[in-house]
């Protein structure tokens, strides 16, 4: 995605700037509200093709308004980040050890904290499965 004056943005940090730029609408925007509040020189049409991956990624959500679209964030950065990181793992053949060197490498504090979500999990599932979410 390039920019008129040559620069180069990643993909993920434009994706973070158009979510902030949604998380901070009161109400569903066109992308053209978008467009300005990121400033700068992106193209309208690189501001829509962001939104419609976010969308496609489930990240935000859009309503037909006229011949264009209303967008709005479905989820913060935590759901970005973690999108993004199930797509590195869905990525890799072996499963098991990218999980067994990511959760080697975390340091005590994320490691407890990752167990402590993992019973969280485990708990709430039975009653997931009861009402048909699994």
């Amino acid at each position: 995605m390039e920019q008129r004056g040559g620069n180069r943005r990643g993909q993920g940090e434009l994706e973070a700037q158009v979510l902030t730029a949604l998380r901070a609408a009161q109400e569903p925007v066109p992308a053209a509200w978008v467009l300005q509040r990121l400033g700068g020189t992106l193209a309208y049409t690189t501001v829509v093709t962001i939104l419609t991956r976010l969308h496609t990624k489930g990240v935000v959500t859009r309503r037909r308004a006229g011949r264009s679209f209303e967008w709005t964030a479905a989820t913060g950065e935590a759901g970005l980040a973690a999108h993004r990181m199930r797509r590195v793992l869905d990525g890799e053949t072996d499963r098991e050890a990218v999980l067994a060197s990511f959760v080697s490498s975390l340091p005590r504090q994320d490691e407890e904290l990752l167990r402590k979500l993992l019973l969280e999990a485990e708990g709430d599932a039975p009653a997931a499965a009861e009402s048909g979410d699994i």
